[in-house]
């Protein structure tokens, strides 16, 4: 059990960032912070398409800690913003491997959360001479009882979310929200595609924690003011593309495959006890297939890494590694 109470480090700046030219359109961003001397190590951001933002460079030490943080393809400050073109969970391991190589980077730690724990396990299993560990919150592999959780069952906790997300829809396809939200986020009209985009992200937003910190109905009329439409259709285009393609590792055993490969990669398993995004059923099993992992269930947070509990133990998380 974790005794202590940990913190985010205070903010910092990057001292470098660049992008990652694939070849097929992509430009990939990516920053470096803290050390430059320090021990690598790179955050794989959740989603799939939110990006990272400034608070994730705080749950490391920068006077430890190289940190890289990779905006994914479509995502952030990645470009083009929203391309599905050429963009699957192979694409982001070769990406995530090519920046290592430019960065001049023999290894590192890989920290991934949500979507980013996948991730990272597909990284790790692509490249296991390359990490030195894992630290994982809120696992998810896309198997179809995860994806059939969020695409309806969750509405069993979430009533109120639900319907919201179902009520922006017409009558008749409301039986296949992921299906009438691809349609409509599809569409070249931003009078249509931005307010259905900001009205899917409102959904995951407001199961994301163990006490709501927004309502769970969140009006269109606010795109104007208070978020950015172009942000906001990135995202949503990139994580429905993701979904409908099981996250591109539906043909896998990922529990298996890391029970075979990753057997002696020191690592970290973070959950929430009331997880409503990724249920903890997922990282349970996932801690059974790498019983050698130390495996902690926060019993106050449900999925968001900026609940106190998840927060204090992934800062740990990456204390442990300092030794």
């Amino acid at each position: 059990m974790q005794n202590k109470t940990y913190n985010l480090y205070p903010e910092i700046d990057y001292f470098d960032t660049n992008t990652l030219n694939t070849g097929n359109s992509h430009e990939v961003y990516y920053e470096v912070c803290g050390s430059p001397t320090g021990v690598p190590v790179v955050f794989l951001h959740g989603g799939p398409g939110s990006g990272c933002n400034p608070t994730q460079r705080r749950f490391f030490d920068p006077a430890y800690y190289r940190i890289i943080l990779i905006d994914q393809r479509g995502c952030g400050r990645s470009k083009p913003q929203g391309s599905i073109e050429k963009n699957t969970t192979d694409d982001l391991v070769n990406d995530i491997e090519a920046i290592r190589a430019i960065l001049g980077i023999k290894q590192w730690l890989v920290f991934g959360g949500s979507w980013g724990s996948t991730l990272a396990l597909c990284y790790a299993l692509a490249f296991p001479q390359r990490v030195t560990g894992l630290i994982l919150r809120g696992i998810f592999l896309s198997r179809p009882s995860e994806l059939s959780w969020f695409l309806g069952q969750v509405k069993t906790f979430f009533p109120e979310s639900w319907e919201s997300l179902c009520a922006y829809l017409p009558d008749n396809t409301r039986n296949n929200p992921l299906e009438a939200y691809e349609q409509l986020i599809s569409s070249d009209d931003i009078n249509v595609n931005i307010p259905a985009a900001i009205r899917w992200n409102a959904f995951e937003g407001s199961i994301m924690s163990l006490l709501p910190r927004t309502p769970a109905s969140v009006s269109t009329s606010k795109a104007d003011s208070e978020i950015n439409g172009e942000t906001e259709l990135a995202r949503a285009r990139v994580q429905i593309h993701y979904i409908q393609n099981h996250c591109f590792v539906g043909h896998r055993d990922l529990l298996a495959e890391a029970k075979a490969k990753l057997a002696h990669m020191p690592t970290q398993i973070i959950q929430g006890r009331y997880d409503m995004v990724c249920p903890p059923i997922t990282a349970w099993e996932l801690s059974r297939a790498m019983p050698h992992a130390e495996f902690q269930i926060i019993q106050d947070a449900g999925h968001s890494a900026m609940e106190t509990g998840i927060t204090s133990a992934l800062v740990a998380a990456t204390e442990k590694f300092k030794h």
